[in-house]
Parts: C-alpha cells; sequence; structure tokens
C-alpha cells in the first residue's frame, strides 16, 4: 500500500484553519507537541477517493519570516515545518473577508516550491460584508487552484478534497512565484548565490526573503561565511533603497497583493450594515465594556464550577464503585495478597476515580472556552484586561484562566493553552496555584465552623485576597528574575464574530479533553498511587488502614510534625500534619482526613464499616445529578460559594461540613486559637497545588516547572504561616517569635536572590528556562 500523502493547513489565527481540520479529519485526530516545545502539534487523517491522507495543523500565524526581537513560537514553528518540507502539498486558507491579508502569508508560501491549493474560507462572512472574492480571478493571478469554502457549514469540503487529489496524484508544480520590484528581486537572487548548497535549491528563495528581514532563526542556521556574504547583499540593498530591506520586501509584497487583488475582489459601494461592528460598539463600548465582560467571565465560572460540578459527583461516586469497588471484589475474590489489592484498587483505581471527577468540570471549561473563541469574543475579552494585565507582565487573555482557577485549578492550567507565547502560559500557569479552588473552600469552611464562628466569611475573603496577592507577586518575581522580559508590542487582531456549530464545540471540547486525560492522568495515577500505598500500609505491616493513626502515613506525619511547631502545630495535634500530606492527593481530602484522625483519637473504632454496595452507590452516583441540579438556582448567586451556612450552632455546622461534631470541638481545643488556626489555613491555601494539577502543569510546562511550582508555592506558604504565627505571638515570647521572623525575612530574601540568579544565568547564556515536557 502506498504511503498516505501529508497535507500541511497554513493560514492566519482566526481564518477557520481549525474548523476545516475538524471537517477534514472528523474524530481521527492525536493530539502531542511540537518538539522541543509545548505548543499543541494537532495531525489527523482522512480517506477520499480510496488515497488515504495525513493532515498537520501548523499554528496560525500572520508570517514565515520571524522580525527582531519578535518571540512568537507560533511563527517558528510554521516556518521550520515549511523548510523541513515534510508536507506534500499546503493548504493555504484564506479568510474571504481579508483577502489581502491572507495573500501576504500566501506570497512567502509560494517562495518555497511546494504545491499549494489555495481554501477561500469564510465566503458567507465576506458577502455579508458586501465583499465579493472572484475564486477564477484569483486562481488565474496565483498560478494554483482556489476553492472557495463555508467550512463551519460544510460547504465546499468536497470540492475542496477532489482539486487536492487531483494535484497530488497529477504532480502538479508548485506555483509561479510573482515577480517583485527589481532591486529586491535581484537582493534575492545574490542572497540565494551567496548560500551553501545545504541551503540552496528548493528553500532558497524561503531563506533569502528571510534574510532580507534578518530573520533571526535563519541566520542561526547559516555559517559564518554565509551570514557575512548575506548581511552584507543585505546592507547594499537597504543603502540603494534608502530604508529597511524587511520594510521594502513588504512593501512589495503588498503592492503585488493590491494589484491581484484590485481585479478579484470588489466590495459593494453602498453596504453599511456590520453585524461585527455593531456589536463591538456595545461589547467594546468604553463604559459597557468591562462590566459585560464580568458578566461572561461570571456566566462561564458558574456553568464550569456548578452545571459541571453538578455532575461531579456522578462522575466520582461510579468511578469508585467501577474502578475501585469491582476491581477490589474480584482482586479478593482470587486470593490476592492484601498489598497488591490496595495498589490495584485504591492506588490505581483511586488514581483513574480522582482523574474522573475532574472529568465534568474540564470538559464544561472546555466546551466554554471553545464558544468564546469560535464566536469571536474571547479576543474581545483580551483587549479589555491589556491594560490591567500586562502590569504583570501578561496579555488580558491571562485573566480567564486565572478566574476559571478560583473553581478549579486543574482546568485553569489547561486553560492557559490559549495564550500565545510559552512564557504567557508559563507565567500565568505558575500564578493560577495561588487563586483558591472550590477544594480549598470546604478547609476554610471546616475552620470558619470550628474556629471563627463569629467572623468566618471575612476570614475566608482574607483568603481569597492573600491567594490574589501571591500571584500577582509570584508573576512579577518570576517575569522580573527567571524570564527578565520587556514587554511585547500590544498587537491584536478582532475577528469577526460568528456562530460556533455545534459539532465544531463538540469536536474542540473533546480532543481538548483527551488530551488531558490522556497526558495529565497518567501522572496524576502514578502518585495516587504512592500515596494510597502508603496511606493504607501499617507500620506492622498490615494493610487497610486508611486515615487512621496505625498507617503509615500517619507515622511520618508524627515524625515531621515538629517541622510544623513555629506555625503552632503541636505534636499531640498531628493529625493536621498528616492533613497537609493528604492535600497533595487533592485539597478536599484535608477535610476528610481530619475528620477522620480527630474522630479516631476520641474513639477507636471498633468494627468494620463492611463492603461497599456497588449497586447503592451507582444508584446514589444517578440520584446526585438531580440533586445538584436542583441546587443550582441558590448557586447562581453565590459563585464562589462563599456562603458558609450557619456557624453558630456546632451541630448544624458539623452537618453541612459533612463532618462528626466531635472533630468541631478537638480542633478547638488543638489549635492554638485563631491564630494557629489561621496560620494553619494560610499554609493549606499556598502550599504545592494537588497532585491533579501538578500533573496538569507537568502536561502542559514539564517536569522541571511542576517542581518548581510545588517548591515554590510549599517554601512561601512555610514562610508565611510561620510569620503570621509568630507575628501574632511577638508580645508574649519575644525573643523566640523575633528570631523566627528573621528567619522569614532570610528565607524570603534567599528565595528573590535565587531567582535573581537564575535569571541571570539565563541571560548570560542566552538560553531559556526548561520549558519542554521531561
Amino acid at each position: 500500500m502506498n504511503r498516505p500523502y501529508t497535507i500541511a493547513l497554513v493560514g492566519n489565527p482566526n481564518c477557520g484553519k481549525t474548523t476545516l481540520f475538524n471537517r477534514l479529519t472528523g474524530t481521527h485526530q492525536s493530539v502531542g507537541n511540537w518538539p522541543g516545545v509545548t505548543v499543541e502539534r494537532k495531525t489527523g487523517r482522512f480517506v477520499h477517493a480510496g488515497e488515504r491522507y495525513d493532515v498537520v495543523d501548523l499554528p496560525g500565524t500572520f508570517s514565515l519570516h520571524v522580525s527582531p526581537g519578535e518571540d512568537s513560537l507560533d511563527q517558528q514553528i510554521a516556518q521550520g515545518y515549511v523548510l523541513a518540507r515534510e508536507a506534500d502539498l499546503i493548504i493555504n486558507i484564506i479568510d474571504a473577508s481579508s483577502v489581502e491579508r491572507g495573500l501576504y502569508l500566501s506570497s512567502q508560501i509560494f517562495d518555497a516550491s511546494i504545491p499549494v491549493v489555495v481554501a477561500l474560507n469564510m465566503m458567507d462572512v465576506a458577502h455579508g460584508q458586501g465583499i465579493h472574492v472572484d475564486p477564477y480571478r484569483l486562481a488565474e493571478g496565483l498560478g494554483c487552484p482556489v476553492v472557495p469554502l463555508v467550512a463551519s457549514r460544510g460547504d465546499g469540503i468536497g470540492a475542496l478534497m477532489d482539486v487536492v487529489g487531483s494535484q497530488l496524484l497529477g504532480r502538479q508544480p508548485a506555483p509561479a512565484r510573482q515577480p517583485l520590484d527589481a532591486p529586491i528581486e535581484s537582493a534575492l537572487l545574490r542572497v540565494q548565490a551567496a548560500l551553501d548548497t545545504s541551503n540552496a535549491g528548493p528553500n532558497g528563495r524561503l531563506l533569502a526573503a528571510a534574510l532580507l528581514e534578518r530573520d533571526a532563526a535563519v541566520l542561526a542556521r547559516l555559517g559564518e561565511s554565509e551570514r557575512a556574504a548575506a548581511l552584507t547583499i543585505v546592507g547594499e540593498l537597504e543603502t540603494q533603497l534608502g530604508a529597511s530591506a524587511g520594510d521594502a520586501l513588504i512593501a512589495a509584497r503588498y503592492r503585488a497583493i493590491g494589484d491581484l487583488t484590485a481585479q478579484a475582489v470588489h466590495r459593494d459601494p453602498g453596504h453599511r450594515f456590520n453585524l461585527t461592528d455593531w456589536l463591538d460598539r456595545v461589547l467594546l463600548n468604553r463604559w459597557l465594556a468591562f462590566p459585560l465582560f464580568l458578566g461572561v467571565m461570571y456566566l462561564m465560572f458558574m456553568l464550569t464550577i456548578n452545571v459541571g460540578g453538578a455532575f461531579t459527583d456522578f462522575f466520582n461516586i461510579t468511578a469508585g464503585a467501577l474502578f475501585v469497588e469491582v476491581p477490589r471484589r474480584l482482586l479478593e475474590a482470587v486470593g490476592l495478597p492484601a498489598w497488591l489489592v490496595t495498589a490495584i484498587a485504591d492506588g490505581v483505581g483511586g488514581g483513574v476515580q480522582l482523574v474522573c471527577s475532574f472529568i465534568p468540570v474540564i470538559a464544561t471549561l472546555f466546551l466554554f472556552q471553545s464558544f468564546l473563541e469560535d464566536s469571536g469574543y474571547m479576543a474581545r475579552a483580551a483587549f479589555i484586561l491589556d491594560r490591567l494585565m500586562r502590569a504583570v507582565g501578561l496579555p488580558g487573555k491571562s485573566f480567564v484562566p486565572l478566574i476559571v482557577g478560583f473553581g478549579c485549578n486543574v482546568p485553569a492550567v489547561m486553560a492557559t493553552r490559549s495564550l500565545d507565547t510559552h512564557q504567557d502560559r508559563l507565567l500565568t500557569s505558575m500564578m493560577a496555584p495561588f487563586m483558591s479552588c472550590g477544594a480549598r473552600l470546604t478547609v476554610y469552611a471546616l475552620f470558619a465552623a470550628a474556629i471563627f464562628p463569629r467572623n468566618g466569611q471575612n476570614v475566608v475573603f482574607a483568603l481569597y485576597l492573600i491567594g490574589i496577592a501571591l500571584a500577582i507577586i509570584t508573576g512579577l518575581l518570576i517575569r522580573r528574575g527567571l524570564l527578565n522580559r520587556d514587554l511585547s508590542p500590544f498587537l491584536l487582531e478582532l475577528p469577526a464574530y460568528h456562530v460556533p456549530t455545534l459539532r465544531s464545540l463538540m469536536l474542540h471540547t473533546w480532543h481538548r479533553l483527551k488530551g488531558f486525560v490522556m497526558r495529565a492522568g497518567k501522572a496524576i495515577v502514578l502518585v495516587v498511587l504512592v500515596l494510597n500505598f502508603v496511606n493504607s500500609i501499617g507500620t506492622d505491616g498490615s494493610y487497610g488502614n486508611q486515615n487512621t493513626e496505625r498507617s503509615m502515613l500517619s507515622a511520618v506525619g508524627k515524625a515531621i510534625t515538629p517541622l510544623f511547631a513555629p506555625i503552632g502545630i503541636t505534636e499531640e495535634n498531628w493529625p493536621a500534619t498528616v492533613g497537609i500530606f493528604s492535600g497533595v492527593f487533592a485539597k478536599e481530602v484535608v477535610v476528610g482526613t481530619l475528620d477522620a484522625l480527630y474522630t479516631n483519637m476520641a474513639r477507636e473504632p471498633g468494627s468494620s464499616t463492611g463492603a461497599a454496595n456497588i449497586g447503592a452507590m451507582l444508584s446514589e452516583a444517578i440520584d446526585s445529578v438531580g440533586t445538584n441540579l436542583g441546587e443550582l438556582g441558590e448557586r447562581l448567586a453565590d459563585p464562589l460559594g462563599l456562603s458558609l451556612g450557619n456557624l453558630d450552632d456546632r451541630d448544624i455546622a458539623a452537618a453541612d461540613q459533612q463532618v462528626h461534631v466531635g472533630t468541631l470541638g478537638l480542633m478547638a481545643q488543638l489549635f492554638d486559637g485563631p491564630l494557629g488556626a489561621f496560620s494553619y489555613i494560610l499554609f493549606v491555601l499556598l502550599y504545592m497545588p494537588c497532585v491533579a494539577t501538578l500533573g496538569a502543569i507537568y502536561k502542559e510546562l514539564g517536569g522541571f516547572w511542576a517542581f518548581f511550582s510545588a517548591t515554590w508555592n510549599t517554601v512561601i506558604a512555610y514562610t508565611l504561616a510561620v510569620a503570621c504565627y509568630q507575628g501574632g505571638r511577638i508580645a508574649s515570647d519575644p525573643l523566640a517569635a523575633g528570631l523566627w521572623l528573621v528567619f522569614c525575612a532570610l528565607l524570603l530574601s534567599g528565595c528573590y536572590l535565587w531567582l535573581m540568579h537564575l535569571g541571570r544565568r539565563r541571560a548570560a547564556s542566552g538560553t531559556l528556562i526548561p520549558v519542554v515536557n521531561l
């Protein structure tokens, strides 16, 4: 069987490239990363007229050349792929409402001497704006086929496949290059002649054009003699023209494009109404833009956390029954040893259960995010918030993942994929874990009921503000220390508004969700396996000791409790340390761990809870959907879940937090008053993210940054918790408290100097801190 043909999709951002990719490939897609970076690489396949085709969706870009000072991974990836000549044919997607802009990229693609088919997409949008494009005249001027499309509706897809097949099977030549001004053509030929044999040939003109723009990536691939010869020719051209060679090349391209579009593109002179302009008058209004944006974010947050969260119990309980209890029954039935049952059922099964519990929230986030992106509003949101976010060195689009982080840090990290550069993804991912997620709120609520019955709301609000402040400080330190980069110029395209199709939204959501489950889930399952094993095995070698003081995890917790003495944790309060360990598994587990351990401190359980009823679990899972959706109305007024219920009545508060009433009394007794309790929950707010969030960071940024996030957050958490506790008792023990405060100041200073040192090393070496999957 013949090898499949390889087709590359190349186009500007927002030209409908991904919609076309989904139309061509459907669900036959795979997602990975481009070599050396974490920009998503999407590939797919389809069969047409008996021939097989592999499709590569290149990142959207306006140019194949990277100008000096630019930091665009998308342009570098697109340029590298075209130069590698892996594609048998390029489908160049052009937005029919912005033909001139799209043809600029086309003129660069033609320099690569690869067969091209132009897909003229969004013909419906162009007609709605009174723009009429003649595809036949355009094809005649370009020297390659031009196929009109409306990819969102599937119009023209069959014709495009037919043309692609005829071009490849007929081995049609690459399109003829459009001649440019004589001085530029002469310079291009001279630069091509100066290249050695490895760079000359089919790529010669594309490389020569990039050199006229002083493309750093292309300069780096040349030898010393080639580079010197090329730059000499570029300098001579600039002397001749009295202008930058790159600017002259761009102007020449646009002159040629203008001559072509004058013949092929016509606009209705009397056409006035434009839906996009009308909507922008409202959505980008000076006074309405920000309130409307907050309303959209509220809606996204509410749907992600409450509507998606309404199905969390269903996924969690069902996965617990199918992946934990069923394997446990089967393994016990065949007589496997207890340690192996624990490893497989509680470890692997528990890890799968944890991943499944995040599916509804993440899927809802991806669905809403896809709608915002496809409709065109996401670009407007970035524009609205750009000035505010750039104070931290981030684009406006970064605000959306941080808002999502108040519900769950995992989808917040995953949402950073919408950002344009790896520095922006990195900064936002490092800031997101400081947002108080819903899981942390369960811990706040428990302590508010036990220790702060009168002012619990104020304590919770203060914790939210502290998290936001630490996120901003972290972003500033990383940008000025590790990255140490100037802000890039603000360049943002506002695409036309669209009504996304359900098929497109479902495909986008499915592929993003599949990527999370298949990639981040592996790391989550592995860590959960280790934690569950240590939590189950007893100090006497027995198994089934979860959340009891007989477990190895509890023994370790007791051993290191003295480390937490500076934040007010005494040796008698060792369950608090174990709660911190279990919080690495998932922050909401802290409440269950504390409740189980404090209850066991009062009385040792004397009977087994018995085997779980799988049928009852599945029934409970189904019932939970209706119950949670029924409570959706009251959640609309409290999207952050800040209402803590009745904290004055301890019995009611214990029932609300689903813990034993004795737990609240024991907590009030063992923690060193409000000061000790607040220092503890301050540590819980700030210390290392949960396994699921670290798995997401590992997937997006690699092992270095997952380790950095865990280490940085934990050091900051410990330092500030110690400073809080010791600062509160400085009047009663000024010497000891003062020494601890000095220690905290030195530790924070050391962290700052370490970041600055790493930044200087990076700047001196000219290399980036690792941002790759390890």
